[in-house]
Parts: structure tokens; C-alpha cells; sequence
């Protein structure tokens, strides 16, 4: 029986640095963007220092969470494929919903600088980037709950060898 996921694992080993790296600067720019997006629909200042602050860490937190997705792209998930060696459904799930916060990242990057969404008036935009924050929050909770669980809990060892 495996002890724990992948994902798990990466966030446990190389304390505190990887704890840091994939899961505290992405969910502390996660939450700066929910309760700057919440602090920008509250007093409708577009103008704010809250929406500065939502644009730098959008433009961040897109390039970082990029480079976070290409490294375990290449480190993890492909070996891991090739190898055979992923310890189940719930550690891919936990992997792939962890991965998956890219597009929402990527999206708010592209927003900030323009390359999307530019026809849209700055309220549209702001919808927008809000709903992406929502599916980041969405996705890496999905992911957290997964990379909990055993990994064995959907497999046949973990069923009792039904």
C-alpha cells in the first residue's frame, strides 16, 4: 500500500522549499487575487490599489504557475507515464487538477497584458478574471482533497482486493 500521493509527496519532501514553492506563492496569489477582486466589486474603483495590485499578481502569478506546470510536466508527469509509475486514480486526479491550475493562471496573464479580452470594456474584464481566480480556487482544492486521500483508494488493493 502506498503511503501517499505524488502530490503529497512533492509538497512533503525538501521542507520547507517545496511547500513554499508549490503550494504557498500559488495559493497566497490566489487569495490576494479573491479578496482584491472582492475589495475592486465592493467599491467599484477600478482604479484602486487593489486592482494594481490584482494586475501585478495576475501578470505573477500566470508566468509562475507556467513555469511551475512546465517543470512537473517534465519531471513528473511524463516519467511517470512512461514509467507506469503513478499509484492510481486518485494520484492522477490530485496531479492533473494540481496541473490543471495553469489555464486559469495563464488566462489572467493574458487578460492583464492585453493579449485576451482586449474589446471588452473594464467591467466585462473583470468578470472575467474573476471567474478565472474562481476556477484556480476551484481546481486546487480538488486537487488538495485528491492528494489526501490514499492513493490506493480506488484501486483494486485498496477496494480489498475485490
Amino acid at each position: 500500500m502506498s503511503t501517499m500521493t505524488h502530490y503529497m509527496e512533492l509538497l512533503a519532501v525538501n521542507q520547507p522549499w517545496n511547500l513554499l514553492i508549490f503550494m504557498a506563492i500559488p495559493v497566497i496569489c490566489a487569495e490576494t487575487l479573491a479578496i482584491s477582486e472582492l475589495i475592486i466589486l465592493f467599491t467599484r474603483n477600478l482604479n484602486s490599489m487593489a486592482k494594481k495590485v490584482s494586475k501585478v499578481v495576475g501578470i505573477f502569478a500566470g508566468l509562475y504557475f507556467l513555469g511551475i506546470f512546465i517543470y512537473l510536466l517534465f519531471t513528473t508527469v511524463i516519467p511517470l507515464t512512461l514509467t507506469g509509475g503513478w499509484r492510481g486514480p486518485v494520484d492522477v486526479i490530485a496531479v492533473v487538477f494540481y496541473l490543471l491550475g495553469v489555464i486559469p493562471f495563464v488566462g489572467m496573464f493574458l487578460l492583464e497584458i492585453g493579449a485576451i479580452g482586449r474589446n471588452r470594456d473594464e467591467v466585462s474584464q473583470l468578470k472575467l478574471h474573476a471567474i478565472l481566480v474562481g476556477i484556480f480556487l476551484v481546481v486546487a482544492h480538488v486537487a488538495m482533497i485528491f492528494g489526501m486521500l490514499s492513493p490506493d483508494l480506488f484501486t483494486m488493493e485498496g477496494m480489498g482486493g475485490m
